[in-house]
């Protein structure tokens, strides 16, 4: 299949790997440059709601391929002729050329999981993994008490960015949620100098040393138990709290320790509040958990 023939410079090492293109360029940014990697054709018109949807999702998918793939955008109102003779009917249509022809494509607005599937056929291989996605999905993970969850989106960083700090303190975090604190030691032991002083890595270091204070702890559900027959058994509380911190659980394992300071703020040389700063050096001072747990806690305190 012959597509709008025309002689056009071959595309430079410089061309961007998402651009807009026209009539004048197709020829060098989808024929001549498909002959070198995978092109998408992201036909698409500025009326068109779908459109809108699906451009930032093929913008993020092609990236995440580092150049393996690229992404031309045609607009079909500006670009009637190129809209007819490859006969799109309606948009979004999104072609891939391979080789100067069109191998395969799809219409309609896609989910993120659709165009990372062809891009990854096109290629031949998975994407690198979306580092920022990953981190905050393994930590969304952690704080659900999804362990083995949250390690996997870790481990994906790593595959990428094997010294990421965000990702080698999220595993240690996620081992000791899952009581393989040995394994987490080894980890943090291992972690390289350059990155041993970062606060992802000091908070996983502070989080085990808790694990380690805390010893083996009783079953969850025991402690309940206790609670439930006594809303003021602090030792069950205090327990149950450092438990729950281990498994990602922070709100919940704070909002035990707030109930013993504000019940007994002296009870046991003030351990409750003691353990609530250890929770917080752990966590980190900007995470989320610690800027709540510090402002109840001053509310506590001060009331």
């Amino acid at each position: 299949m012959q597509i709008l023939g025309g002689a056009a410079a071959k595309p430079s090492e410089g061309d961007e790997i998402v651009k807009d293109g026209d009539l004048e360029s197709f020829t060098r940014d989808v024929i001549y440059a498909s002959q070198q990697v995978p092109v998408l054709v992201d036909f698409w018109a500025p009326w068109c709601g779908p459109c809108k949807q699906l451009a930032p999702v093929l913008e993020k998918v092609v990236r995440a391929a580092k150049g393996k793939v690229r992404l031309v955008k045609i607009n079909i109102d500006e670009n009637p002729e190129i809209a007819q003779q490859l006969r799109i009917q309606s948009v979004p249509t999104v072609y891939a050329f391979v080789g100067g022809q069109p191998v395969t494509g799809f219409a309609g607005a896609q989910p993120e999981s659709q165009v990372r599937a062809l891009v990854e056929r096109l290629i031949g291989g998975p994407l690198a993994a979306d580092v920022e996605a990953e981190l905050a999905a393994g930590k969304a993970a952690l704080g659900r008490g999804e362990a083995e969850t949250a390690a996997s989106h870790f481990g994906r960083v790593l595959e990428v960015e094997p010294e990421n700090p965000e990702a080698l303190g999220g595993i240690a975090r996620a081992l000791l949620s899952l009581g393989e604190r040995e394994e987490a030691r080894r980890l943090l032991e291992e972690v390289p100098k350059a990155i041993a002083d970062h606060a992802a890595i000091a908070g996983a270091r502070a989080a085990l040393q808790l694990a380690e204070e805390a010893g083996e702890l009783p079953d969850p559900a025991e402690l309940e138990a206790r609670i439930a027959a006594d809303p003021d058994d602090f030792e069950a509380r205090y327990r149950l709290a450092t438990g729950l911190f281990l498994r990602g659980r922070y709100e919940a394992a704070m909002e035990h320790l707030l109930h013993i300071v504000r019940k007994d703020r002296s009870w046991r040389d003030d351990l409750a509040r003691r353990q609530l700063l250890k929770f917080f050096d752990a966590l980190g001072p900007s995470h989320p958990a610690t800027l709540k747990g510090r402002r109840m806690l001053s509310t506590v305190l001060f009331a």
